[in-house]
């Protein structure tokens, strides 16, 4: 992979380039999220939960995905509770297409009214002394969203992964690169330790399953979970404080809650396991206060220790 300079992570790339007829869908499907975009708010809402509700119904594979991880975690649940809680998830991830579109698309100080923020105070802190920080979150439905209101109380840089359609590709660089200092792809370790070198606020979720290699075996809602080291590495390598931020959306779904905790004291503690064990802790106290905001379609337990065979899916 090519290195990515910091001139390329703040340029934005030309889509005048994607004129041929296999982007023609794709330019629909573009046109269709500016348009959400600029709807009132309740309808984006009403929208989002209608897409979410058509995917529950339809995405047979992502709910029996979302099925397994919410069995394997929340066991303490009834099979109808259980069943409840696929189904809000299914909505509110309706919800966070339409957030998708609406932070490519939109400014921040339309949404300012409808934010709330706590703990700005530990953010503040921990970039005293031109510190960087290493702002760890968890994969919400409200991601997107949360990272575009960020924008209102400090600016970042951002890490994302890179999507295999190359106008769509195109189109989410030039939707967050509006509104943060640099984009790197996740793979871009040497721009993200620069980030951080540099003093500057770096956004990165490292909750999902990246695979064995970089990972180790640690509990994740009481099942082993492959969990990425890169954490630790990147608060030692950057020199960096690292905060733990949550956001949700509230429970009507009228607004947004932005909440930064405490940087972590003797972290990274030199010990690979005791770490991720650690962050892997913060998410699931994160996740259990809004469960249905969590991103359980992904494939949190794919590796398995055991090999392929011992996969849930």
């Amino acid at each position: 992979m090519a290195k990515t300079t910091l001139e390329d992570s703040r340029k934005p790339t030309p889509l005048g380039q994607f004129k041929a007829p296999r982007f023609w869908p794709m330019w629909i499907l573009l046109a269709s999220m500016w348009t959400v975009a600029h709807l009132p708010f309740y309808i984006q809402i009403k929208i989002g939960q209608f897409l979410g509700l058509l995917s529950y119904y339809f995405a047979r594979q992502r709910r029996h995905i979302c099925e397994v991880n919410i069995r394997l975690c929340f066991s303490e649940l009834s099979s109808r509770d259980q069943q409840q809680l696929v189904k809000r998830t299914f909505l509110s991830n309706g919800i966070g297409l339409i957030e998708i579109a609406i932070s490519w698309y939109r400014d921040p100080k339309d949404y300012e009214s409808r934010l709330k923020v706590s703990g700005l105070e530990n953010l503040q802190a921990a970039m005293e002394g031109g510190k960087g920080v290493l702002l760890v979150c968890a994969h919400f439905t409200t991601i997107e969203i949360a990272a575009f209101l960020f924008n209102l109380v400090h600016k970042m840089d951002v890490t994302y992964r890179p999507n295999d359609n190359p106008l769509f590709q195109a189109a989410m660089f030039n939707g967050r690169i509006r509104h943060y200092a640099h984009v790197y792809d996740r793979k871009d370790v040497r721009g993200a330790i620069k980030s951080l070198k540099a003093g500057r606020i770096l956004w990165y979720a490292p909750d999902q399953d990246y695979g064995a290699k970089h990972s180790v075996f640690v509990p994740f809602f009481g099942n082993q979970a492959a969990s990425i080291t890169a954490t630790s590495r990147f608060s030692k390598i950057g020199n960096a404080s690292v905060v733990f931020f949550s956001h949700y959306r509230t429970e009507d779904n009228s607004g947004y809650h932005l909440i930064f905790d405490s940087a972590l004291k003797d972290y990274p503690s030199g010990d690979d396991e005791i770490d991720a064990a650690r962050i892997n802790s913060l998410v699931e106290d994160a996740v259990r206060i809004q469960p249905d905001q969590y991103m359980w379609l992904h494939k949190r337990f794919k590796t398995q220790a055991a090999g392929k065979d011992a996969r849930p899916y």
